[in-house]
């Protein structure tokens, strides 16, 4: 059914949530796995001499939230595979996703987005909107 699953995640306890229920799905399935974080684009106004420090630290951050990621996942009998993407979460995880011609995308309600929404979190709710194959909210 599911042959190549995407996760996104972002540190979050609902995050963290997805990943345990998209290894399980992979493992179940024999699919693979794609875990990927995003960090926002750093702004203009940041500053030349700033910018970089800002990508690197921000990447930095990432990458942690990455290996967290992954090391919650395990061992799949499938590929597994993470990623680092620069830009705003919900656009990197389409991005992504029609990239690696996923089957299924699994994410949290609610992450650590600055606004909430009631009952999903924006970026949850763009992706719902906009992804070309199911996706599981956990």
């Amino acid at each position: 059914m599911f042959k190549k699953i995407l996760v996104a995640v972002d540190g979050s306890d609902c995050a963290n949530q997805a990943v345990w229920v998209a290894a399980y799905l992979a493992r179940a399935l024999g699919a693979d796995l794609c875990v990927i974080t995003a960090f926002d684009p750093v702004p203009a106004y940041v500053g030349r001499s700033a910018y970089q420090a800002a990508i690197n630290a921000q990447r930095e951050v990432a990458g942690e939230v990455l290996q967290k990621a992954l090391t919650l996942v395990g061992e799949l009998p499938g590929k597994q595979e993470g990623e680092v993407q620069e830009g705003r979460p919900a656009e990197a995880i389409l991005r992504t996703a029609k990239a690696h011609e996923v089957d299924l995308i699994v994410m949290g309600a609610r992450g650590h987005g600055t606004l909430s929404g009631n009952l999903l979190g924006s970026q949850s709710l763009k992706v719902l909107h906009h992804a070309d194959c199911p996706v599981l909210v956990v």
